[in-house]
């Protein structure tokens, strides 16, 4: 009878909706006619959990942390209405004495390690093989040190032979003659092995899926399974990317390509054992196992010169070897290498030149840590000049002939033009072209360059359907709050039937954001970039919560002014670029804060500026955002006085008995990584000396706005925890902020009535009465809004579309690839999130009006 081996992660083994769908899985495969083993992983969260017990237990105190393991895994069993076994009480016992001895020893050596982490393993098939045998399925339970052994690999660190073994996979006789028919299911662990001395070892985190692979080859499997969260590999993580599209057949050396460039729903070396022994593997998921998956084998996919997925990999580490002597030294590269290998270190990228090697090291596949870094460093320093750069995120572009289209990646590449890039490699298989900038750049990169590269075509057989069409349009996850459209539905159905286009803006939502900034304890002034959105109303509603105004035009001055015309002037923010001197001299006549950022006004125009008081934006060299033309510091971007011009500035500013009160820096929209405003915040504070006057840093906006209702929100909190160091070095110094997207983009809709549909096999197209007149952010950067059919909100989406306006230019779309209801003329769409650079950016292109605007 064949055998057939199911591994199942984490997520899959931890509650009692999952173990019932294992069960029927299994009794499906074994209804076959085959054979089943199952090889799982610890209960989801706990290998964390065992890492932070070890390092409570260095401290001296574990118990806390034992608890919450312990009560985990009753909570789990209280579940599956199995109880606490001896076995499983005998795990807690044996957890807890590992854990006192460490504590009092203060004591961890790499062996204590793997024992203790095996333990989420054991535990969780504890549990799990009496639930199976409580579902009427007879199970066998195996241990899986007892047959996966560990090759012993001389040139490695015991480090890593103990935390990231490999094992030998030829096929086992005795494992077979062992599982005799008749002795029910196999069920054992992954991620763990044992040495030839018989000591638990480790496969790497992520090793469990290898676990199954090795017992597929030993059992010579007619197939592997890999049950898992989502079902099967796409062409980018569908968490972030929504447009992420299932990848439905793929060759085993694409599938190790992309699990090795960073997605994780697969680890790249399971596929060794499973293409030496030709055994295919499909990849699923447990929660909706009727989706069709992914299915890799030496069949798969096809050999099209096609772009299959944008992968990113966080942790990475470089390692620069720099030395004019490498140039034609015979051996340099051997010697270099040598050391590497005598540390254990795996390297995975390499680029060299005749005075500089770069590699960069993978964190999945290295055991690293600063004690090893250092150690690494100090022997390659007796070799070259060294240095270490990280973290890095590693970007990948994987396909088959990738050289083959590369005249075709010229708009993708152009994405990288404000990125540090540390190192570039096209793969010697051509299977990738890899590029690693810095860390806080690489989803929002994943993102853009997937919508540009990323298309499928009729007929496609790798290509498949998008996150949404297999689980339906997104709708906001219990913990995230619903929107405000979706409780006044019905209010905007009439005014989406009364007015054919209109913005309709929800004034409580501005409020609530307003508010959240204000919470900050970290900023001591909210200004408001009414570029956003300068409707008379949004800005009299701020301005009585507080918070004031921030423009870049005499126009938006005078706008702001007619709207709340008793704001005080300290609360009006001047902040112009490239404007004429006369807009200069007409502001500082009013008496508002005026922000200059670029030395040649104060080069060309000193008598303007003598004696006045000014802010000075500064551009911190990195730009940040969501898009090219949204990241606005660098040397591509028009805006602020450069880092190295700032001794100038000191100068002039003495000459002309100019005060510089405040700084600023803004480096783009979108943001959502926590610690960005703290680190402008300290570029600004360590140039602060220069100048005896400032008392004011303006640390900008670019607040992130989740493109989508299932994302998470910017955590404000972990932003104002990252500031409050920072500011506390300068208490003297106020900190100003000037959101303008994040106070207004969630507060406002755009309604528009369709007008026609069309379908051109195999794209449907459904056309609005407006478009990019009205919302040109789609086009101008790629943005994302969702997209609904407000009239049929509560039918099932079933068709894909894509939503276009009347506009004559092919780029006239608002969304690609949305799923939505059957649409008819009439019904009424809504464009999410579209409060901010909506109307503000619109136009009478082709003499068409753009949406009126309603404030509620």
């Amino acid at each position: 009878m064949p055998w057939i081996v199911l591994k199942f992660g984490g997520t899959s083994v931890s509650n009692l909706h999952n173990w019932r769908n294992i069960a029927a899985i299994v009794s499906d495969r074994l209804g076959t006619g085959r054979r089943v083993m199952v090889v799982h992983s610890a209960v989801s969260g706990i290998t964390d959990k065992l890492e932070q017990l070890l390092a409570a237990a260095l401290a001296g105190a574990p118990d806390a942390v034992l608890i919450d393991i312990e009560a985990r895994h009753r909570k789990l069993c209280d579940e599956l209405g199995v109880g606490v076994s001896a076995a499983l009480q005998a795990c807690f016992d044996e957890l807890r004495r590992s854990a006192s001895v460490i504590a009092v020893s203060r004591q961890l050596d790499d062996r204590t390690r793997a024992a203790v982490m095996a333990h989420g393993e054991l535990m969780a098939t504890e549990i799990g093989a009496r639930f199976m045998s409580t579902a009427g399925l007879p199970v066998q339970w195996l241990d899986a040190r007892r047959w996966l052994k560990a090759e012993a690999r001389n040139a490695a660190s015991a480090r890593a032979n103990y935390l990231s073994s490999t094992c030998v996979f030829t096929p086992d006789a005795a494992l077979r003659a062992h599982l005799q028919p008749g002795s029910g299911i196999a069920l054992t662990q992954g991620f763990i092995a044992s040495n030839d001395g018989n000591e638990t070892v480790l496969l790497g985190r992520g090793g469990s899926d290898t676990s199954g692979a090795y017992f597929a080859a030993k059992l010579q499997a007619e197939r592997l399974e890999i049950w898992t969260d989502v079902p099967g590999m796409f062409s980018a993580n569908p968490r972030s990317t929504p447009t992420a599209r299932l990848l439905r057949a793929l060759h085993y050396d694409e599938a190790q390509e992309i699990a090795s460039s960073g997605a994780k729903v697969l680890h790249p070396r399971c596929m060794l054992p499973a293409r030496q022994g030709g055994i295919p593997v499909w990849v699923y998921a447990t929660q909706t196992p009727k989706l069709e998956g992914t299915h890799i084998s030496a069949d798969g996919g096809d050999g099209a010169a096609q772009v299959k997925a944008v992968c990113v990999k966080k942790g990475i580490t470089l390692v620069s070897l720099d030395s004019p002597g490498m140039w034609h030294e015979v051996g340099f590269l051997a010697d270099a290498f040598q050391i590497f290998k005598r540390h254990g270190m795996s390297v995975d990228q390499v680029s060299t030149s005749e005075t500089n090697v770069t590699v960069s090291l993978d964190p999945a596949a290295n055991a690293l840590d600063q004690q090893a870094l250092d150690r690494l460093v100090a022997d390659l320093s007796k070799l070259c000049r060294v240095q270490v750069i990280g973290p890095c995120a590693q970007v990948s572009l994987v396909g088959r002939n990738i050289r083959g289209i590369l005249h075709q990646l010229g708009e993708a590449l152009e994405l990288f033009a404000d990125q540090r890039i540390h190192l570039v490699s096209q793969a010697a298989n051509d299977l990738n072209f890899t590029f690693v900038v810095d860390e806080e750049q690489g989803d929002r990169l994943v993102q853009e360059l997937h919508e540009l590269l990323i298309r499928p075509v009729p007929g496609d057989k790798v290509l498949g359907p998008t996150w949404e069409q297999l689980y339906g349009p997104q709708i906001a996850p219990p913990q995230i709050a619903q929107p405000w459209w979706r409780a006044r539905r019905d209010e905007l159905l009439r005014l989406g039937v009364q007015h054919a286009a209109a913005y309709v803006y929800d004034s409580a939502s501005i409020r609530d954001a307003a508010a959240r900034l204000k919470q900050l304890k970290s900023v001591d002034r909210v200004f408001y970039a009414m570029k956003a959105n300068p409707h008379p109303g949004i800005l009299q509603l701020l301005a009585a919560e507080g918070v004031g105004i921030e423009c870049v035009s005499r126009g938006e001055l005078e706008h702001a002014r007619r709207a709340v015309p008793d704001l005080p002037v300290e609360r009006l923010l001047f902040t112009p670029n490239f404007a004429a001197r006369d807009e200069y001299a007409w502001a500082l006549q009013q008496g508002v804060h005026v922000t200059i950022d670029n030395l040649y006004v104060l080069r060309e125009w000193s008598e303007l500026f003598r004696g006045r008081q000014v802010l000075v934006r500064v551009d911190p060299g990195v730009g940040r955002g969501h898009h090219q033309h949204v990241r606005t510091a660098g040397s591509h971007s028009k805006f602020g006085v450069p880092l190295d011009e700032l001794p100038e500035l000191q100068q002039l500013a003495a000459a002309q008995q100019i005060e510089v009160v405040g700084l600023h820096a803004h480096s783009g929209s979108g943001v959502f990584e926590a610690d960005s405003w703290a680190a402008t915040a300290a570029l600004l504070l360590d140039e602060a000396a220069r100048f005896p006057q400032l008392r004011v840093i303006n640390i900008g906006g670019g607040f992130g706005v989740p493109d989508s209702l299932d994302r998470p929100a910017l955590d404000l909190a972990a932003v104002d925890k990252a500031l409050q160091p920072v500011c506390a070095r300068r208490p003297d110094i106020t900190v100003w902020i000037e959101p303008g997207r994040y106070l207004v983009a969630g507060a406002g809709v755009l309604l528009a009535q369709v007008t026609q549909t069309k379908r051109k096999d195999p794209v449907h197209y459904v056309g609005l009465v407006t478009g990019m007149n009205s919302l040109i952010r789609p086009a101008l950067y790629g943005a994302w809004h969702d997209i609904f059919n407000l009239t049929r909100l509560d039918q099932p989406a079933t068709e894909t579309v894509n939503v276009v306006g009347p506009i004559c230019e092919s780029g006239d779309y608002l969304g690609h690839d949305r799923l939505l209801p059957p649409t008819r003329e009439g019904d009424v769409v809504l464009v999410a999130n579209a409060g901010a650079y909506g109307h503000a950016m619109s136009s009478q292109y082709n003499l068409r009006p753009p949406a009126q605007e309603i404030l509620l």
